[in-house]
C-alpha cells in the first residue's frame, strides 16, 4: 500500500476525531493531573496567558491516577491534553491509552519533589525513620509471633520511647494521588524493609515464588505489595482528598497532627509549617536535590501529541513549561519549590518536549 496515502489516512482519521457539534477546535488547553503539580501548571498557564494574550488552560486537579484515567480516555476535543504526574505513567494506564487511540505521548520530566511530613510550627519537632513512619501508618504489622495483627500502636512513643508523646494523627492523599502511591513505594515499603520483624520475614521468602492470577511471582515483592502497602483506616492516617491546601489548614488548626504532600506545599507555608526530619534530614531544595532526603521523586508532565496542531497554543505551552525561565535553576518554578534537573538533563527535556518525541510503551 501506497506510504503516503496510510499516512495521509492516519492523519484523516486524527483530524476526524475533533469533528463535533463544534465547528472548530476549542481554544483553551485542558489539563488533569497531580495535585502536586497542580501549582507548577498554573504557574506556567498564567505566564503563557500573560505573554501569548491567548486563554489560560483550563487546570484541573484530579491525582496523578484519577488525570491519566481521564487523559486516555481518547483524541478529541473534548478530551484532555496534558496529564500532570507525580510518577511515571503505569505499564497498566499506557495500555488503557493505547486501547482508545493515544499511542502518541510524550513524557516530559519537569524536575524533583520531596514528600514532606510536615506539621504546624507550634508541634513538637519530628525525626522519624522509615521504619517507624511504617509501624505508625501500616494497617497491620506482624506481632512478636509473626503475625499479622491489626496496627496496635496509638502514639508515636508506643513504637519507641525517644519518640513523642503523641498520638498518631496524619493527614495525607487518596489512592488516586500520585503522592500516595510514592509515599507508599518510598517510605511504607521501604521502611517495611527493615522494620522488626519484617526484615527476617522477607528474609525467609528471598528465592519464593508465589502463584498470582495465574503468574509466578517473588514471594518477598508480593509479601510487600500485599501487607505493606495498605494505610491505616482506624483514623489514625486520614485521607484528606486531592486539595493539598485542606491539609494544610487542617495542620494549622491541629499542632499534635502531621500531613503529607508535595514539597512545594510546605516550602510556600513556611511561615506556618515545617518539616519533619527522615532520618535526621530535613526536607530541602539541596537534600532533595542530591538525595539525601530520602523520600524524594520525579515529577512529570504527559502531551497528547496528535493534538499539538489542532488545540490552539498547545505547542507553545509546552515550550513554556520547559524554557529556563520556568523550569530551569533561576526559573519561576523554582520560586515555588521545584527543585530542578541538573543543566544537561534540562536541555535533553526542553529538546524531546518541543519536537514531541513518543515515549513508546513504559516497562512495568
Amino acid at each position: 500500500m501506497n506510504n503516503k496515502f496510510v499516512a495521509l489516512t492516519a492523519a484523516m482519521a486524527v483530524a476526524g476525531a475533533f469533528v463535533s457539534s463544534a465547528a472548530v477546535a476549542r481554544d483553551q488547553i485542558r489539563i488533569v493531573g497531580s495535585s502536586t503539580v497542580y501549582p507548577y501548571s498554573q504557574a506556567v498557564s498564567e505566564e503563557f496567558a500573560k505573554k501569548t494574550g491567548g486563554k489560560a488552560p483550563v487546570v484541573e486537579s484530579l491525582g496523578t491516577g484519577g488525570g491519566f484515567k481521564e487523559f486516555c480516555k481518547g483524541i478529541g476535543e473534548d478530551k484532555a491534553d496534558i496529564a500532570n504526574a507525580s510518577r511515571a505513567i503505569k505499564k497498566s494506564e499506557y495500555e488503557d491509552c493505547t486501547k482508545n487511540g493515544v499511542t502518541n505521548i510524550t513524557e516530559v520530566l519537569i524536575g524533583y519533589d520531596g514528600l514532606s511530613i510536615a506539621s504546624s510550627k507550634k508541634g513538637v519537632d519530628f525525626d522519624l525513620t522509615k521504619d517507624q513512619i511504617f509501624l505508625g501508618l501500616s494497617k497491620e504489622v506482624l506481632d512478636k509471633d509473626g503475625k499479622l495483627v491489626a496496627n496496635p500502636y496509638k502514639k508515636w512513643s508506643d513504637i519507641d520511647k525517644k519518640l513523642p508523646d503523641q498520638a498518631i494523627l496524619v493527614y495525607g492523599p487518596p489512592p488516586t494521588s500520585g503522592t500516595r502511591d510514592a509515599f507508599v513505594e518510598l517510605a511504607m515499603h521501604e521502611g517495611c524493609k527493615v522494620a522488626a520483624g519484617y526484615k527476617e520475614k522477607l528474609a525467609g521468602l528471598k528465592g519464593q515464588e508465589v502463584e498470582v492470577k495465574g503468574k509466578k511471582v517473588k514471594a518477598d515483592e508480593q509479601f510487600i505489595k500485599d501487607n505493606c502497602s495498605p494505610m491505616r483506616a482506624d483514623g489514625a492516617f486520614v485521607e484528606a482528598g486531592e486539595n493539598d491546601n485542606l491539609i494544610v489548614q487542617r495542620l494549622e488548626s491541629d499542632p499534635k497532627a502531621l500531613g503529607i504532600f508535595g514539597y512545594s506545599f510546605l516550602y510556600e507555608n513556611a511561615d506556618k509549617l515545617k518539616g519533619t526530619k527522615v532520618s535526621g534530614v530535613s526536607p530541602s531544595f539541596e537534600a532533595i536535590g542530591d538525595s539525601s532526603y530520602g523520600i524524594s521523586r520525579p515529577l512529570f508532565f504527559y502531551v497528547k501529541n496528535d493534538h499539538r496542531k489542532v488545540i490552539k497554543g498547545l505547542d507553545e505551552f509546552v515550550a513554556e513549561f520547559v524554557s529556563e525561565g520556568a523550569f530551569g535553576k533561576e526559573g519561576y518554578l523554582a520560586e515555588r519549590g521545584l527543585v530542578p534537573l541538573a543543566d544537561a538533563k534540562r536541555k535533553e527535556v526542553n529538546a524531546a518536549a518541543k519536537k514531541g518525541e513518543n515515549m513508546g510503551a513504559p516497562k512495568s
